[in-house]
């Protein structure tokens, strides 16, 4: 039964779909039932379907209910990381943004704990009840495998204020939050797309999902736009974190001829790998020029402060409600950082012209013609993807080198 439980759980999550806060579209919602299963309804299979219906309760109240106030100093917040906080990418940025948080709003230190390096396992869960158990509050977890663990824990707590990044799991306690980075990678690949002499970037890729996918078609997408020639072989990490193995794919892809790499993982060993070898890299999550200063061209970037901050005032103030963001880079969450002495001439006016083109609306980074790299027409011209399109994009664009999930 538990089993039963877990698959329906993860059935409904791959349902729903993130939708912009702009637009506040609603998440569909796969409702059909198998035809051929069996009239005669057995026990275990009553309790499933008393189970779904309770779970789609849970989800259907996002955005019913808003929180009583919770005073500043009864405040206990829970982070929950994939890596170590030092780990010079993802979670620090996720760090870097609850200390933030914890200067912006006077808290006590004492107020926040955080749990480094918890895998995307059953682990997960019990890390969250550990903090639970020390008075906890309010959860953040930060990775996608975060999700479902998090689910289960939220649904049995309901007075408790959970917070999940990347994922499409909402409840009524439970709220989801990410930045449309892909805008970012797409200028990140102005910036290699220019820099590159051999026309191959190489790509180092964590895990093979529809965010990971979407980032190296816009990281791809830009680079073509200043540089037609220019393809983007992607290899695949499989893990979020894995120094050793980052920096393997990175010399991988620089030996097989590569000479600006970009990265989708959490350290910057990439970029190391990149200087060792007299080629260029793009970063990803901070700015960190200091770890190869002769590679290091600009990275993408999480400022998770603004909205960890924005967050606990809504419980502070007694406003805060679940809710499904995809925020815009107009709210801080994601930027580029500065341009370093690295790159191209030209480089920097060619990247401010194309935001501006986003900013405006003017460029629509997934807008067709677009045909994916066996040859199919994936978006028409004239079209554009929509946001559950892109939130579920499961194959590379034409000049991406390597397979996706399609």
């Amino acid at each position: 039964m538990k089993m039963n439980k877990k698959i329906l759980a993860m059935l409904l999550a791959g349902a729903m779909l993130f939708a912009s806060a702009c637009t506040q579209k609603e998440p569909a919602e796969d409702t059909s039932k198998d035809a051929s299963a069996s009239e005669t309804v057995s026990e275990e299979a009553a309790e499933g379907e008393e189970a779904s219906e309770e779970t789609d309760e849970w989800a259907a109240k996002t955005g019913t209910k808003t929180f009583p106030a919770i005073a500043k100093e009864d405040l206990k917040i829970g982070f929950v990381y994939v890596g170590p906080a030092d780990d010079g990418g993802y979670s620090t940025a996720h760090d870097n943004g609850r200390k933030a948080m914890v200067e912006a709003l006077e808290l006590n230190e004492d107020q926040t704990m955080i749990v480094e390096s918890v895998p995307e396992t059953s682990d997960c869960e019990t890390m969250i009840r550990n903090l639970i158990d020390q008075g906890c509050n309010v959860i953040f977890t930060t990775s996608l495998g975060h999700m479902d663990w998090t689910a289960n824990v939220a649904r049995e707590f309901p007075d408790i204020i959970f917070e999940h990044a990347t994922g499409s799991t909402t409840g009524e306690n439970m709220s989801t939050y990410f930045g449309r980075m892909y805008e970012e990678r797409y200028l990140s690949g102005i910036v290699a797309g220019m820099k590159t002499k051999t026309n191959k970037l190489g790509y180092v890729a964590a895990m093979p999902v529809p965010e990971v996918i979407r980032g190296a078609n816009a990281f791809a997408l830009g680079a073509k736009s200043v540089n037609p020639d220019a393809t983007v072989e992607v290899k695949w990490l499989n893990s979020w974190y894995d120094p050793a193995a980052e920096k393997n794919l990175a010399i991988d892809l620089l030996n097989s001829g590569c000479d600006v790499i970009g990265q989708h993982c959490d350290t910057t060993a990439p970029q190391v790998a990149a200087q060792e070898k007299g080629a260029f890299a793009v970063g990803y999550n901070a700015a960190t020029l200091e770890a190869a200063p002769k590679a290091y061209l600009t990275s993408p970037i999480w400022d998770w402060g603004k909205y960890y901050t924005s967050e606990v005032q809504k419980m502070i103030d007694g406003t805060w409600t679940s809710q499904r963001i995809w925020a815009e880079a107009s709210t801080g969450i994601v930027y580029l950082d500065e341009l370093s002495e690295n790159c191209e001439e030209g480089t920097k006016e060619a990247v401010e012209a194309a935001k501006a083109k986003i900013d405006s609306g003017e460029l629509i980074v997934f807008a067709g013609p677009l045909n994916d790299n066996k040859g199919v027409e994936r978006v028409a011209e004239g079209a554009e993807m929509t946001d559950e399109e892109m939130w579920t994009m499961p194959w590379f664009v034409e000049n991406v080198i390597g397979t996706a999930l399609d």
